[in-house]
């Protein structure tokens, strides 16, 4: 098929997908985790989170996972080789490093840059629940990213909304 510009589209994909699961949204089932980060990093938090639905009786749904910070940020990467999360950092440093000249340093050098790197992450994530399971994918965690240098108390609001193991 030619498109504009002389562009041609091909397709040599092989797609399938699975018979359509609907349920009705039966609960909400919310936790607050609370994390205390001892530096600037990624922390893995798949195994509490996995815990939390799991204790849910979470069956088909929606998890949400909201961190209540603007300098700390939630993001699905790799977790099998931990130099993705350090060049990660690199490339998150390079794009709003300390010495930036920013205007806003009231709670030091390494604040602003930390908003700036939230604003390009997220402080919020949705991950699909099918039965009973987090639907991530084999290589993928969950992680806190704190982009702070210093120790802080971090909050992060688990939330499931679907239904329950069926009894």
């Amino acid at each position: 098929m030619k498109l504009a510009g002389g562009l041609v589209m091909t397709s040599s994909l092989s797609i399938a997908r699975s018979v359509t699961s609907a349920v009705p949204a039966e609960v909400i089932v919310s936790c607050l985790l609370t994390v205390q980060t001892p530096r600037r990093g990624f922390f893995d938090l798949t195994a509490e989170i996995v815990a939390f639905v799991t204790e849910a009786g979470a069956f088909e749904g929606q998890l949400t996972l909201f961190i209540r910070h603007t300098s700390a940020s939630l993001t699905i990467q790799e977790n099998a080789d931990p130099t993705v999360l350090t060049d990660l950092t690199t490339a998150l440093d390079r794009l709003a490093p300390e010495n930036g000249g920013w205007r806003h340093d009231t709670e030091g050098p390494d604040d602003m840059p930390a908003h700036i790197k939230t604003m390009l992450t997220a402080t919020s994530l949705q991950v699909p629940v099918m039965k009973s399971k987090l639907m991530l994918g084999i290589w993928q965690g969950i992680y806190l990213i704190e982009h702070r240098r210093q120790a802080h108390r971090r909050e992060i609001v688990m939330q499931f909304v679907g239904t329950t193991t069926p009894t």
